[in-house]
């Protein structure tokens, strides 16, 4: 029971559905009641987010869903508000919403561009600003904010989604810094090739699985529970001394 007696709220957790694919959201959301949280489910999916905490209740967990938006402010207050009002308090908070966003430079357009960097930059944002005065109250709390590889490093195409990721990273530091005397640990996880109801549809084609493959030394895409287990450790006591850590997870692919 590494998470017993925590309260998370996780976004972009939806995909929760078991025998389903799910997201990481959705994976991590399981892993953490399992473990002893108490989860709020948070996504702009209602009826997939829906179905995922009424099974998770089902099975002897405490869970509730809430819609969330998280480029909206007023979504981010009422979701923080139902975590608190629900349980009690807050102490984990997961920023995994996430869009795709393909296309180089010249493809990009101005709303691609804004689309990204309101959800993976302004969301992260927004949720960290209002999670922290509750995780003040609570005595500390960790914060765990999904970027990806593609915040570290480049690639032939996603030019708006690997600027978002990047600011979702460094903002990630930032927050740490400010933070650590308020015992609340901000830290970032950094997805590789993991098949995901997003991702599922483009990783499934050629030569696009082909060329995935070829990056990858582990030779295989990874799993949503690969980077839930990450997630699970940041936000357990285990991860007490991390703050404004980089948690790579992807077989080996930003090692070359």
């Amino acid at each position: 029971m590494r998470l017993e007696g925590k309260v998370a709220l996780i976004t972009g957790a939806a995909h929760g559905v078991k025998d389903e694919l799910m997201g990481f959201g959705g994976s991590a959301a399981w892993m953490f009641v399992k473990e002893g949280a108490k989860v709020v489910l948070a996504d702009i999916a209602v009826e997939a987010g829906e179905r995922s905490a009424v099974q998770i209740r089902e099975d002897g967990f405490e869970a509730v869903f809430v819609k969330l938006d998280v480029t909206n402010e007023k979504d981010w207050q009422n979701a923080i508000d139902v975590a608190v009002s629900t349980f009690g308090k807050l102490d984990v908070l997961v920023n995994n919403a996430g869009s795709a966003g393909p296309g180089t430079v010249e493809e990009t357009t101005v709303d691609d561009w804004d689309g990204q960097m309101d959800v993976h930059a302004k969301g992260v944002f927004l949720g960290t600003k209002y999670a922290i005065p509750e995780m003040r109250r609570a005595g500390g709390g960790s914060i765990i904010n999904t970027s990806s590889i593609y915040g570290i490093v480049g690639s032939p195409d996603s030019t708006a989604y690997h600027a978002a990721k990047g600011a979702s990273r460094l903002f990630t530091k930032s927050a740490a810094v400010q933070y650590a005397a308020d015992n609340i640990r901000v830290n970032s996880v950094h997805p590789g090739f993991v098949t995901t109801p997003m991702t599922v549809a483009g990783f499934n084609t050629e030569p696009r699985r082909s060329w995935l493959l070829g990056r990858i030394p582990m030779g295989r895409i990874g799993d949503p529970d690969e980077i839930a287990h990450g997630m699970v450790y940041l936000a357990s006591d285990e991860s007490s001394y991390v703050t404004g850590a980089e948690l790579v997870i992807d077989g080996g692919t930003t090692a070359q």
